[in-house]
């Protein structure tokens, strides 16, 4: 910090947005701290401990080869990497007799979708919902395309305009599925390195409610005091960024762009068992329920000695689920699993319930999403920001947005921007 006590550029947030533009920033010799509303860094990657003494991944955890920023970094800091585990055969409640397992993942026709342009007037005005009923597949193959983008992107497909998600989907160019990896040390404690690399300039559980722009700098209010910056880049996604105070108030076209969007809702269950009982019968893990938009569960061992189910419940069963007490909520996820693999699946040495939905600093789910209609330029302009105001996160990223490589990506290229406003060059 600079003796008049002003740094150069005020980073809100900590997640790996903010975490990526800090080192961008840092890297180019900028003066920087870094302002996190949590008392950890991570946003929606964290860990916890279980009740067997495991550190498990809560939130955000897979990563697959195409995802390069990620994979490059968690090699750079000798992560291991484990296989997410997928011989045996897929479970589907209710099955489906003879059925193509691409099929049940709805993928004919979210490659339909990609293939859509986004500023066809002939998609204008529709929601996700309302293509969907016109596709000629049979109801069992649309259900499943619903059940995976509401499980993916958390909000009911009926809220999210068709025009947004054929944008964003086709920037999710993995040819590698999703959920190819996990670290074993947990992609949380990639986040905890990162923060360690910048030296002490994290601030935890600081959050910012205000940020005051004026002709020579901003002024950050925190419940720790002011924080004066020449600049501030505000990494965390849009339906955040919209509650923070600005004063002056940011022009109506950037209000309106950071209002358009709006957070799902997620429940990340992760299950121990003795042992891996699934495989005994000859089945991988996953299971999708047809009738149940947005619940899926795969095998998430770490090795052979942590036989692990995780089940994510997205969309509006999470919204439905995140009413129930924890008691009931068990209950019923176990009656589910032991529908679709068996009584064995009652047998739980732990039960792992993070439940996102209304979190409150990041949201309540992997991605906020534009539901307003109208907000064909949304990402634009909040991309350009109302200097020396920057705004970034994962949803607005070119590659991968809602994951993690979205975020390192979205990160780097604002600290890119911020670095512009200051009339420095990037670092090599």
């Amino acid at each position: 910090m600079k003796a008049d006590g002003c740094v150069d550029v005020a980073v809100v947030g900590a997640g790996f947005t903010g975490l990526a533009a800090a080192h961008e920033l840092l890297a180019a010799g900028i003066d920087i701290v870094v302002l996190e509303a949590r008392a950890r860094v991570g946003g929606r990657v964290e860990s916890q401990v279980n009740a067997l003494g495991e550190r498990i991944d809560t939130g955000g955890q897979y990563l697959c080869d195409d995802m390069v920023e990620v994979t490059a970094l968690a090699r750079r800091f000798g992560k291991d990497f484990r296989e997410t585990p997928i011989e045996g055969d897929l479970v589907v409640v209710p099955p489906v007799p003879d059925a193509d397992p691409n099929d049940l993942f709805g993928m004919p026709i979210r490659r339909r979708m990609k293939a859509l342009d986004p500023a066809d007037p002939a998609i204008a005005g529709l929601t996700v919902a309302e293509w969907l009923a016109r596709q000629p597949e049979a109801e069992a193959v649309r259900a499943a395309f619903r059940s995976s983008m509401e499980g993916l992107w958390c909000l009911p497909i009926d809220e999210v305009p068709l025009w947004y998600l054929v944008s964003n989907d086709r920037r999710i160019n993995n040819r590698q599925w999703e959920l190819q990896h996990f670290i074993g040390e947990t992609l949380h404690s990639l986040a905890d390195d990162l923060a360690a690399g910048l030296g002490g300039r994290v601030r935890l559980s600081t959050p910012v409610s205000r940020i005051g722009r004026g002709a020579d700098g901003v002024v950050l209010s925190t419940p720790a005091g002011d924080v004066r910056a020449r600049e501030a880049l505000v990494a965390v996604p849009p339906a955040s960024a919209a509650r923070i105070g600005f004063d002056p108030a940011l022009p109506p076209r950037l209000a309106a762009a950071l209002d358009a969007w709006r957070s799902g809702a997620v429940i990340k269950i992760l299950i121990r068992y003795a042992t891996p009982f699934w495989r005994e019968r000859g089945l991988s893990g996953m299971v999708t329920w047809r009738g149940m938009p947005g619940l899926y569960a795969c095998d998430a061992s770490r090795d052979a000695q942590s036989p692990t189910l995780v089940v994510f419940s997205g969309g509006a069963l999470a919204r439905a689920w995140h009413a129930f007490p924890p008691e009931e909520l068990r209950r019923i996820v176990t009656a589910h699993l032991v529908e679709a693999l068996g009584p064995e699946a009652a047998g739980q040495l732990d039960f792992t319930c993070r439940d996102w939905t209304g979190d409150a600093w990041s949201g309540g789910a992997y991605s906020d999403l534009i539901v307003d209609m109208a907000a064909v330029d949304a990402e634009d302009v909040i991309r350009a920001g109302a200097s020396p105001v920057h705004f970034a996160s994962s949803e607005l990223s070119p590659s991968f947005p809602g994951y993690v490589e979205g975020a390192i990506a979205a990160g780097r290229l604002a600290a890119r921007r911020v670095l512009g406003a200051l009339g420095k060059p990037p670092a090599a």
